[in-house]
């Protein structure tokens, strides 16, 4: 098969994953625990497969300055989009809804009940992992002539909380269904398009950009798990929460070391 298009397989198996989770959590009425443990399991998941198909790999092959500068970026790139989306707006202090926000947080329904963006939050992290993820699987197929099963796996498993647990959250919030699927069906298109471009346009790139481009999309995914999908998970599991993450920490672990 053309190396094009098995790029774009990658990306449509990795992005699209999203909208499987999307789909989940609209159409089945799952508990919010349940979500919660998923959420958590997917944690360990990611968190996993930025360790050792990611940032080890970068490492490797573009050096530790470049693998360095590239997580922290994607880190910080993270950050800033999310408190974007985060930060209340202009008000005067006796604006109801941010008296609302207030008061949810003070009963202790946690930053993602105060600052209604949970579900963007993820969406965003999807977004800013995703379309490295994507030129980084395009690439495995440049260099290997076949798809990466390992990676595309790792990033098709993860993505199916991520989708999930931000369209529970939308759906808790009031969002209607076409937000969810638009939001997730872009980026899915986004990453088939990265996925062919990093095949055709990266080539011939030194390897401490690829470090960069690939430590983005893992850094990107260390604050998403901390500021977002931990926190989300821990307001319902509690304590089991490092028990689920753990989980999914050993099973894309095993999944590395056996393929």
């Amino acid at each position: 098969m053309n190396g094009v298009w098995l790029a774009a397989i990658s990306g449509l198996l990795g992005g699209g994953s999203l909208l499987v989770g999307t789909a989940i959590a609209w159409f089945a009425d799952i508990p919010q625990r349940v979500i919660s443990a998923i959420m958590a399991l997917g944690a360990g998941v990611l968190i996993a497969t930025l360790a050792f198909e990611l940032v080890a790999e970068a490492a490797d092959t573009g050096g530790t300055l470049a693998t360095a500068a590239g997580f922290f970026g994607g880190a910080i790139l993270y950050v800033m989009a999310d408190w974007f989306v985060s930060r209340p707006h202009r008000a005067g202090p006796g604006d109801p809804n941010i008296v609302a926000r207030r008061g949810r947080s003070r009963a202790g329904s946690g930053t993602q009940a105060a600052g209604g963006s949970g579900g963007a939050a993820i969406a965003i992290g999807a977004l800013i992992d995703g379309i490295p993820e994507s030129i980084v699987m395009g690439l495995a197929v440049l260099q290997g002539g076949a798809l990466s099963i390992p990676v595309v796996v790792a990033v098709a498993i993860s993505n199916i909380p991520e989708g999930l647990g931000s369209t529970a959250a939308m759906r808790r919030q009031g969002s209607g269904a076409l937000r969810p699927f638009v939001i997730f069906g872009s980026i899915a298109v986004a990453s088939i398009i990265a996925a062919v471009a990093g095949f055709l346009l990266f080539a011939d790139a030194p390897p401490e950009f690829i470090a960069v481009i690939t430590t983005v999309a893992a850094g990107a995914l260390f604050a998403m798990v901390a500021n977002t999908v931990i926190p989300e998970a821990f307001s319902t599991q509690h304590f089991m929460t490092g028990v689920w993450a753990s989980v999914g920490f050993v099973a894309a672990f095993v999944l590395h070391q056996v393929a």
